[in-house]
């Protein structure tokens, strides 16, 4: 009997997963997961991350067993540890999906050196990176053109979810971990639940209620119509191209731009700790500004409020990242790389390729096409954020300040604050 392995890795999910349907080709599927120990001692373990990926693991398996299968789990290399799975099965094929980062290409590499066929399959993307170039060049430099190509392009079918899974007799499934086996420290206190099938619920409400107001209400703070599904997208439980066939086209376009940074990922490995266009920056080295900004307490409210839903939540708006990345580093004039840092060891969908072309992006240093753009928070703020609702929302000391004068509360008389413990500006911002 034909014996095959299913790598996952991120695509943490039965649906529009096309390793795992090719996998299923076998007559006995060995579906595993390895808790990577190079992962999880390095910078990019964070609580967050680790508890949303336990409990998308969690129903993972659930959904395997429901199919007769199981997860199978270990700890380790995960190559060595798919090499000693198939030895003890006898599994001659190996299929995991294709994750382009420095790190998922060596993992590829030395998986296709254990004497097995190796298959690598799309799904982290709805376009995989290299898929579409310029005529000038290995990856797109600049999104519109890259949109364009993007937005014509032939997409894959989307994969049936096998109907079925037998184990092959005589393997040890394991158990999950618990959160303090894996990491230190404490997670958020208000995130989201991990899951493909939480994903899936999400997603089916957002396209069903919300979806259609995208394009109109998805910059606006204190309304939250964004969809909320980048952590799901993170660890693959939702299929970024079952979005993009169903989404609106605002949404689409947010996911042409996640597909555009992995592909300049792709091609610049080094892009979360090199320049991608240096520009000769000389960086501030402000001790007290990057505390004050990490800790939410630079007195600006609206990019206070965005670093204190970020702690809360492991989230934050997509406009508040803006607004606050613009301000530590055009404002404070602070290296890039201390906001990707700490947004990454905050954030559950923080994603190497996102995060840091996004960052990049921001401080002028990446792929805008306008590297002198500033965003003044003040600015922003009254025009996302024009009620102050979501300043109130995630501000305590502010929240007795009505409408818009929440935005500059160093300006009230003190007798009207009602926020004494909020701090004036750490800078002028006027």
């Amino acid at each position: 009997m034909s014996t095959s392995i299913v790598l996952f890795t991120r695509d943490l999910r039965v649906r529009d997963n096309p390793a795992l349907a090719a996998a299923c080709r076998a007559e006995h599927v060995v579906p595993a997961f390895v808790f990577d120990d190079a992962i999880l001692n390095g910078p990019f373990a964070a609580p967050n991350r680790v508890r949303f990926l336990l409990e998308s693991l969690a129903d993972l398996r659930a959904s395997l067993r429901d199919l007769g299968g199981d997860l199978v789990v270990r700890r380790g290399d995960p190559v060595a540890e798919a090499g000693r799975l198939a030895g003890q099965t006898g599994a001659r094929s190996l299929f995991i999906t294709d994750e382009r980062s420095a790190y998922g290409t060596r993992r590829l590499g030395r998986l296709r050196d254990l004497g097995i066929e190796v298959s690598a399959h799309p799904g982290v993307t709805v376009v995989p990176p290299g898929a579409l170039t310029p005529a000038s060049g290995d990856h797109y430099r600049v999104f519109t053109p890259y949109w364009r190509a993007w937005d014509a392009a032939r997409w894959r079918p989307i994969a049936s979810a096998p109907k079925a899974i037998r184990l092959p007799s005589g393997v040890e499934p394991g158990s999950l971990p618990e959160l303090a086996d894996l990491t230190s420290g404490s997670a958020s206190p208000d995130p989201v639940p991990g899951g493909e099938r939480e994903g899936r619920r999400r997603m089916t409400t957002w396209l069903r209620e919300a979806a259609a107001d995208y394009d109109r209400a998805h910059d606006d703070l204190a309304a939250d119509r964004t969809s909320r599904l980048s952590p799901y997208l993170k660890f693959g439980c939702v299929s970024p191209l079952e979005l993009a066939k169903a989404g609106p086209d605002g949404f689409r376009r947010q996911l042409a731009w996640r597909d555009f940074h992995h592909q300049v990922a792709a091609a610049f490995p080094a892009l979360a700790v090199e320049d991608y266009r240096p520009r000769g920056h000389r960086w501030n080295d402000d001790e007290d500004a990057l505390a004050a900004w990490r800790d939410g307490v630079t007195g600006v409210p609206i990019v206070d409020a965005g670093m204190r839903q970020l702690r809360r939540e492991g989230f934050m708006h997509n406009r508040a990242r803006l607004i606050t990345a613009s301000f530590l580093t055009r404002d404070l004039g602070i290296d890039w790389r201390h906001g990707l840092r700490h947004f990454n060891d905050l954030l559950i969908d923080g994603d190497i390729a996102d995060n840091a072309g996004n960052w990049q992006w921001v401080a002028g240093t990446g792929n805008n096409t306008r590297p002198g753009q500033v965003m003044n928070p003040l600015r922003q703020a009254s025009r996302f954020d024009p009620g102050g609702d979501y300043v109130r929302r995630y501000v305590a000391e502010l929240a007795g300040i009505e409408g818009s004068r929440v935005h500059r509360p160093w300006t009230l008389p003190a007798s009207g604050r009602q926020a004494s413990a909020y701090p004036p500006p750490i800078i002028d911002i006027e």
